[in-house]
Parts: structure tokens; C-alpha cells; sequence
């Protein structure tokens, strides 16, 4: 017995099925791959927004201890600037009401420090007030020598050498 079905349209359809798989799976592979791509691309955006806040959050950091950083720095004298140092020496001897003048600044040979030698004239009083505020400064001090004596006995004028070693010296 012969069979009047036709073959061509199921062999058509067969095809087409067939493309139609290859093309379904193709789409789901790239689909797939493009997904993968996506979360890749999250993870790394994830990684920079958390490095970006984290950077905010040590800016904003150092930004809080700048005026604390400020205050301990002013604690030390560098050798390459030393001259706030010294002014500073001379301002308060003008603040007790003393004329103050530096004979010498000597650096230690160890670094561990700076010795300056400073006049200072004024009142006893005055003189005292000086040697308050200076043991009352910002810096660590440590006198090593001080010589305070009156110019004659009839004046009241008193003059005073003093050898101050600056301990919080950054060579």
C-alpha cells in the first residue's frame, strides 16, 4: 500500500523545528553569557562605590584630626624650622615684660635635641613670670644651666642667662 502523504512539508517542518531549537539556544547561551557579564559588571561597580566611601569616609577623617594634628605638631621643632622656636621664646619673654635676646642655638650631635642660650633682662618678678611661662610652653623643655643677677645693687634691673635644651627637637 502507498501512502499519499506528502513527505516535503514534514521534512520542512522537521528543518524548521530544528532551526528553531539552534536558534532558542543560541539565545538562551547568549542570554546566559550576558548575564554573566551583567553580575561581573555589578561585583566591580560594588568594589569601586565601596572603595569611593571609603575614601570619603578617611577624608572626611583626616579632616576631623587636621586642628588635632595641627596642636601636636606644635609640639615639635623641626631643625629645618626652628625659627617659630625661638620666636616664641622671645614672645614671652616680651609677655612677662622682660627684653629677651638668643646668644646661640646648638643642635646636638646625637639629634636628640636642641640647646639655645638666651639673655634675658627686667624685673625679678618679670624674670620669674618668664621662667613660669616658659616651663608652662607648647614644648618640652629642660633647663640645663640658668645664671640670674642683679646688674648693681641699686638698680632693680636683674639679668639672667639661661641654657634651655629643646627635648621635642625633630632632627
Amino acid at each position: 500500500m502507498q501512502s499519499n502523504f506528502p513527505k516535503t512539508p514534514i521534512v520542512i517542518s522537521i528543518i524548521f523545528l530544528l532551526c528553531s531549537v539552534a536558534a532558542l539556544f543560541f539565545s538562551y547561551r547568549a542570554i546566559q553569557n550576558n548575564d554573566r557579564k551583567t553580575q561581573e559588571a555589578t561585583i566591580e561597580w560594588q568594589r569601586e562605590a565601596t572603595k569611593r566611601d571609603e575614601i570619603r569616609q578617611l577624608d572626611n577623617s583626616v579632616k576631623l584630626i587636621q586642628e588635632e594634628k595641627i596642636e601636636l605638631e606644635s609640639h615639635f621643632a623641626k631643625s629645618s624650622n626652628i625659627v617659630p622656636f625661638l620666636d616664641t621664646l622671645e614672645k614671652l619673654a616680651m609677655s612677662a615684660g622682660d627684653v629677651a635676646e638668643v646668644v646661640s642655638v646648638n643642635i646636638l650631635e646625637d639629634g636628640s635635641g636642641l640647646v639655645v642660650g638666651i639673655t634675658v633682662s627686667g624685673s625679678f618678678a618679670n624674670i620669674y613670670k618668664f621662667i613660669t611661662l616658659l616651663e608652662n610652653s607648647q614644648y618640652a623643655l629642660e633647663f640645663i644651666t640658668s645664671d640670674i643677677r642683679k646688674e648693681n645693687a641699686a638698680a632693680s634691673k636683674w639679668d639672667a642667662l639661661f641654657s634651655i635644651k629643646l627635648l621635642s627637637f625633630v632632627k
